[in-house]
This record gives structure tokens, sequence and C-alpha cells, in this order.
């Protein structure tokens, strides 16, 4: 709101008092994260402008994300690096790595004696690495003395958007606090509006009190509120002579902030026009830049320039940047493209893939990728093929895998045009790790065997050691270890004697998978494996290490190790964007929870999943058998449609490690259900998939064959509850359970015995959990056996409600049916905005709702809920 002008800031006195008693906090070292919100144009950088005024002792930086083009990573650090000019700026300069940075920036705003504020503008359209520095950052400033200011829109993002994601977390963490700005009231706008011959009133209905709009109306003259703030920035634009307009549409074709002396170099403008641009209130000088005040502006400003003008614009400025010596990458491939410049495209976007995949930014390194190819189409085979590959790498890592196939058979086939053998064999194991996770699996297969044929007539190279590691993982999913060991062997002999730790973490890796598998000892090979990505900055592999030895531990109930490993590669992964790795570790987490018994959270966290983003079948399979075998657990509806869709990914995977899981989970639904022939015939299906399975997996087997009455022989070690168990000893197997943190497990134990104690035991235990199948089954054991008195059944508030819900999550239902947002239903129901979120989430996940408005809709459809709760007092 505070402009060239001299238009007032008003109705902000609240948020700068909030402002000044964060400061406060973080000046005795208890730092403060604070994000400011609202739509465009409310005054979310005049209120942060202003506060500056008001704290003059303190030591300010600032960090802007431009909207203009798909952005540097980073580009926020590297302001505030450019602006201190120390240690910091020397890292920039030197390429360091992400950790380095984060650290740098750190320790440069953290000096003791001085209140530092680190303001960064337009979060909104911030990069992976932008988003995960403030993750870093919020995580340490609990205990440093630093104000970081982040501002960003609130309006038109998706609930899966990758922002909102991140807000999340940010939200969550101890040093964060948040301020919304509203639009202004009728009162404000007639004080800005006194003298223009505006009513206020009208004014303020027309314009929403947006006080960018009210600014604009004003400032430009107009009697009547023009259809969109385009025009009143025109408007403003139009009194400028040919000289300064012509300054004024390169300044918004080259970004929200354009250096004084590129518009000098583009334009030969003298010191007069930029004089007269300032006059015009459109933009601010910023040091040596010039800013424009708001970015409705810049767009408008933008979208009036003619096409074949702005094209020859942007190669001006395209030559320009390189005569002064630009190397933001990034940028220059923005300017290429939009000159039509291939040959400048093809020369930054790669370079800019390079340097955002190495700062982990990884959909930005996959949106240069792509920008390349658009402008390849002159280029040889070989470049072609390189872009491709680059671009298969970045999908495979957000989960993106039919783009990275796709992008694998583009780069296999200009390989083969090119007659490059070497390459032609890397992409074909690249394709396979692509195949596999589009649960192709005989293509898959068929791809690592053609790798290896292709390479080994070569002789040993680092391409050959991945060939053989990719062959030797495909093995070791399809249980058949020793085969995957001594695959991995070749590997590692050829990777030692080269040097190539990413290809020793990746196959050191599958050994100690399936050592685990076989019963043998494994912890210290993954161990290594995770250690050696770590110390390399093989990101990819150190996603992979964290997943499978989380994976194991939880397998085999290793409940204690497993969590702290959880918790530091989340971390990891979330920090760099790996989103497939983020995906399997918090899969792993949601199994934890379910087979400790708090099945809301696991819902919760599963929900949350399948609503954050499109999923891959690989990673859908995990979350929808979790999600089936709950709800068949609790007598609740959707059972089968989450079991059917795991079934039919998990047998096209041609995993015994998951085929076998789910064919179990189904036999369990069919005998709570009390469909004995189905139940048998899944534990049976499962049993002749488990070859190679471990002990955990195989105990499984063969106690649900007895269950379900089957005759067929178990075969193989059996873990040690099930061994109890099958051995006539169900309290021994319960107490096992009971020490593992199985409660259900160990009721299922207690519920196949032929004695009333255990029974009992077995009842109350899936009482306390909400297997109301389970208990239905067991209640029926006992009135067999002719026990007397049973303790009563659920509630029937919450075993009445057709999707099983509890009475609470049929209150907040019913305020999701009347358009509530989290904040209106916390006040509502007098709990906090956080445990809304985790009530939606699991309401979702038993309506089998995508989004908050579709399972309102479903509910006022069915009639669950017609009327707005009251609150309790």
């Amino acid at each position: 709101m505070a402009d060239t002008a001299g238009m007032r800031l008003l109705e902000r006195e609240p948020s700068l008092a909030a402002l000044a008693e964060y400061a406060a906090e973080a000046r005795q070292g208890a730092g403060r994260l604070v994000l400011v919100s609202g739509e465009a144009g409310v005054g979310k950088s005049a209120l942060v402008e202003r506060f500056q005024e008001e704290l003059p002792d303190a030591r300010w930086s600032w960090g802007i994300c431009d909207g203009l083009f798909t952005p540097r990573p980073l580009g926020p650090l590297f302001d505030v690096a450019d602006q201190r000019r120390g240690a910091l700026l020397e890292l920039c300069r030197a390429g360091a790595g992400r950790e380095e940075l984060f650290r740098g920036l750190l320790h440069e705003v953290s000096e003791p004696g001085a209140l530092n504020v680190v303001a960064v503008e337009d979060v909104h359209w911030a990069d992976e690495a932008t988003l995960d520095m403030l993750r870093f950052l919020s995580r340490r400033l609990w205990s440093a003395p630093v104000l970081v200011i982040a501002t960003y829109r609130d309006e038109g993002r998706a609930a899966d958007d990758l922002f909102r994601v991140a807000l999340g977390d940010l939200a969550s963490q101890r040093p964060t606090r948040r301020i919304a700005l509203a639009p202004l009231s009728a009162d404000a706008v007639g004080l800005l509006a006194r003298g223009s011959g505006w009513e206020a009133s009208a004014l303020h209905r027309l314009t929403g009190g947006n006080p960018f709009y009210v600014t604009e109306v004003v400032q430009a003259g107009v009697t009547q509120v023009p259809p969109s703030a385009r025009d009143a920035v025109l408007a403003r634009a139009t009194r400028l002579d040919g000289g300064s307009r012509q300054v004024l549409d390169v300044a918004a074709l080259t970004g929200t902030r354009v250096e004084s002396r590129l518009l000098e170099s583009v334009t030969g403008c003298p010191p007069s026009a930029l004089d007269e641009l300032l006059g015009c209130g459109l933009v601010i000088e910023d040091g040596p830049w010039l800013r424009f005040r708001h970015e409705i502006a810049r767009l408008a400003v933008a979208g009036a320039v003619s096409a074949h003008r702005g094209r020859a614009i942007h190669g001006l400025v395209l030559t320009a940047l390189a005569d002064l010596g630009c190397d933001d990458e990034a940028r220059m491939a923005f300017h290429a493209e939009a000159a039509g410049d291939a040959e400048a495209v093809l020369r930054h976007a790669p370079a800019a893939a390079r340097r955002a995949a190495w700062l982990a930014s990884h959909r930005e390194a996959a949106a240069q990728f792509r920008r390349a190819l658009r402008f390849a189409d002159g280029a040889d085979a070989s470049t072609i093929a390189r872009l491709y590959e680059g671009l298969a790498d970045e999908a495979a890592l957000l989960d993106q895998w039919e783009d990275a196939a796709d992008a694998c058979e583009h780069a296999l086939a200009q390989w083969r045009e090119a007659g490059d053998r070497l390459r032609e064999g890397d992409t074909l194991r690249r394709l396979s790790r692509t195949l596999w996770n589009l649960v192709r699996a005989d293509q898959a297969v068929a791809a690592a065997e053609a790798a290896v044929s292709v390479l080994e007539p070569l002789g040993p190279s680092v391409e050959l050691a991945w060939a053989y590691a990719i062959f030797a993982n495909r093995r070791m999913l399809q249980a058949q270890h020793d085969a995957a060991i001594g695959l991995a062997r070749r590997a590692q002999t050829i990777a030692e004697g080269l040097g190539a730790t990413d290809v020793l973490s990746d196959v050191l890796n599958t050994m100690a998978a399936s050592a685990a598998a076989k019963g043998e000892d494994w912890v210290g090979g993954m161990r290594r494996a995770l250690d050696l990505a770590l110390a390399g900055h093989h990101q990819d592999q150190a996603g992979r290490a964290f997943a499978n030895f989380c994976a194991t531990y939880v397998s085999e109930r290793q409940f204690a190790e497993a969590e702290p490993l959880l918790l530091e590669g989340l971390a990891y992964c979330d920090e760099r964007d790996l989103t497939t790795y983020a995906m399997h570790l918090r899969s792993e987490q949601a199994t934890m929870l379910e087979r400790t018994g708090r099945w809301d959270e696991a819902v919760t966290l599963c929900a949350e999943i399948l609503a954050t983003t499109p999923l891959s079948s690989c990673s859908r399979l995990c979350i929808v058998r979790k999600l089936g075998a709950i709800h068949a657990r609790r007598g609740e509806p959707g059972v089968w449609e989450y079991l059917d869709e795991a079934a039919e990914i998990a047998d096209r995977t041609c995993e015994p490690q998951q085929i076998v899981p789910v064919r179990l989970t189904r036999a369990e639904a069919y005998w709570l259900e009390g469909k004995a022939d189905h139940a048998r015939r899944e534990a049976e299906l499962a049993a002749a998939a488990s070859d190679g399975c471990d002990a955990w997996d195989l105990g499984a087997v063969a106690v649900w064959l007895r269950r379900t009455g089957s005759r067929r022989p178990a075969h193989g070690a059996h873990a040690e509850p099930y061994r109890l168990e099958l051995g006539g000893d169900a309290t021994k197997a319960a107490h096992a359970w009971t020490e593992l943190r199985s409660p259900y497990d160990a009721a299922l134990a207690l519920a196949h015995a032929p004695r009333e104690r255990e029974l009992r035991q077995a009842l109350e235990i899936l009482t306390g959990l909400g297997a109301f199948s389970a208990t239905r089954v067991v209640r029926r054991k006992l009135r067999e056996l002719g026990a007397r008195s049973l303790p009563a059944g659920p509630r029937a508030a919450t075993r009445g409600h057709p999707f099983g819900l509890t009475r609470r999550e049929h209150e907040v239902l019913a305020l999701l049916c009347a358009r509530c947002t989290n904040a209106e239903i916390a006040a509502k129901l007098f709990i906090s905005a956080k445990t809304v979120g985790h009530h939606v989430s699991s309401i979702l996940a038993k309506l089998g709702a995508p989004s908050r408005n579709a399972a309102a809709d479903q509910a006022i459809r069915l009639g669950l809920a017609e009327r707005e709760p009251r609150a309790e007092s």
C-alpha cells in the first residue's frame, strides 16, 4: 500500500505490532519465521517495507522469488549473499552444495549482538530448493537472533500444491508465526480515495477493499472502475513518453526486478527517462535495481507488449545479459526461449537443469530439460539423447514414471541412431528401473538383461557396474536372492576398482536386503550403503538406502530402530524433493502405525499421501492395502475397492514381497466376513507366491493356512511369534507380539485359541482397537463355548454410522457440508485446527473421497450430515 505516490498504510497496526513482538523475541535469541499471507495487492510488501522503517537498527537482507521464469534454485539465498558480500557469497561463487549453502546462510545471519532480518518475498513462486531452505531455517531458528519474514499469496492454490505442502511443514515448526492480511474496510478505502470524487462504499464494493486496485483507480484518475487492474495500470503507463514507455516495457519483460545498467544497455535510455519512469509510480528504486511496485503492474505492462516486439526485446536482453557476464543460467534460458533462440536455449537450459539438480530442485531441473527439448529438433542425436536421459533421471526422482519411461525410450532411439553402444546399454538399465516401477515386470527384466548383454563385450565400466546393479535389484525383488547377491558382487568389484561410490552404495543396499530376506545379518551392509551415499552426496542412493533400511526394520517389527531413521530419512528426502523415496518412507511410517495399533493415525497419514500428489501404481499399492486392512478390521465400507486394486497391482509386480502381504490381507478380510472358502483360497495363493520370502512373511502364510483350515503344508523358517502359535501356545505368541508392540497380532493369536480365557483377552484388545469385525468373530466363538456376561460392544453411535465415523467426525463432517474452513471448524468445536485436519483426513479416508468438497457433497447426497452441530461447552 505504501508507494511513491504517497498512498497511506492503513489498518495494519496489529500486524506491525505482531512483527515488532516477534522481532523482540528474535533479538533475545528466540528466532522467528513469520509467514505473511494475503491476496495479490493486499499490501504484504508494503507492510514489510514499513516495518523496516520502524526497525532501523536491524541488519536487513532481501530476497525475491520471481514468477517470470522457471526460477534459478535458491534465488533468494543468492540475493542475500550479493547484499552481504561475506563468506556466503564465496560459497555461492564456489558452487557449494545445498547443505553448505544452508549452513552458510544461517551462520551469516546469526552474528551475535545484532538482530538480522531476512525478508523473502513472493514465496508462492519459490523453487523446491528455496522451500527446503525455509524448512531448514524453521528447524534451527529457535536459538538464533534472526527474524525471517516470508510473504506469499494465499489464493488460488490447490490442496496438493507443492507450496501448500511446504506451508504445512513450516507451520508445524516451533519458531513459525503467521500474519494474514485482510482487505481494507470501507472507511479505509474512503481515506485513500479522499479528493478523488469516488464515493467510499461504491469504490470498496467494486475493488473488494484491495489496496492495490484502490490505488490504481485513484492514481489513474478515472471516474469509474475499469474492468481489470490491467486497464488501471495501463492508464498510468500511457502518460509516459515514447522513450520512457520503451524502458518500462523492457523492464516488464525482464522480471520483477531489473538492473538499471541492464536497462541502459538494452534501451540506451538517458537518466531523464528513468526519472520519468520512477515518477509514474509503477516502479521504485531498490539500490542498483528498479522494482515493480507490484507484480500485477508488471503483468499488465508485459501483457500489452505485442508478440513480435516481445521476441525482439528478449533477444536484446539476452545479448545484454551475456555482455554483462550474467551467470544465471535459468534467467538466460528463459530469455533465450522467449526470443526463439534455439542455440542459446540448448546452451543455457541444460546447464540450468544440472545446477537445479545439484541443488535438489528436481522439478526445476525437469522443466529445464523439457525447455531444451522443445528446441532440440536440429541438434545431433547424442545431444538429444543426453537431454532425454537427464529428464528421465529427474522424473524418476519425482515419482513421474510414465514421463521417465517415455524419456528413456526416446534416449534409447537416439543412442542407437548415433551408434553409441555404451550409452545404449546405460539407457537400457535406466529403462529397466523405470519399467519396474510401472509394474511392467517382464519388460523390466528383459531390459536389464539387454543392458548387460550390450555392455559386457565392451569391458569393465561404470555403465556395466550399473547394469549389474540394476539386474541384481530385479532379482532381489523377485526373491531370487542368491542370483541377486552374485550380480551385486560383480558390480561391487567393478565399482570399487573405479571408485564409483554411488554404484557401490546401491549394490551394498541390494545385498543387505537379500541377506535380511535369507535371515542373515544385514544391518552393517545397509548402514555402509547409507553412509557411502550420504558422504558422496548421492541423493538417489541415499533415498533408496533410507527407504530399504526403514522397510526392513519395520518388516522385522524393530520399530524402535526404525523410528529415528524414518525421521532422518523424511527430513533428507523432503529437503531434497525426492518424492519417490519420501512416499516410500511415509508408507513405511503408516505400516508402523498400523502394526502398533494406531489406526486413526495410519488412516490419516494414508489419506494425506493419496491426496498430496498423483501416485504411481507402486506407490499406491502399500497405501491401499493398509486402508483395506483397517477398514476390514473396523467393519467399514470400501474394503474391496482397496483390496481389489491392491491385488491387481501386486500380481503385476511379480514380487513375492508384494503379493504375499496383499493376499494375506484379503484372506483376513474374508475371514472377518465369515467367508471361509474365499479366505482359504487367498491364503493358498499367498503360499504359492512365497518362495524366497523372509521368516516373517513365511510365518504369516503358515498361520493363515492353519486359521483358514487349509491342508496345504507350510514351508521354511518362521519368525518366533508365528512359530509359537503354530506350536499351540497362543499365550506365549500373544506375549511375543505384545513385546513387539503389535496388539492386533497378539489379539489374533489369542482369538484362535480354543479356551475362554484367551478369547476374552482377545476381545478386550480388539475392542480397545476398534476392531469391530474381529470382535464379532470372537464373540461368536465365546457364545459357542457357552460364555456369559460378555462385555458391551462398541458404541452404538460409531457402530451404527454407515461409514464408521466417530461422533466427533460426524460433527466435523456436518461443518464441512456447511463449507467451513478448518479454522472455522476449530472455533466452533473448541478444538485446534491441527486436530481438525486429522479428523478431515480420517473422514476422507473413510468415505473414500478425494477432497473435502467431494466428502461434503457425498454426505449431503446420502443424508449423512443435514445440519450444523452444536459446539460443546
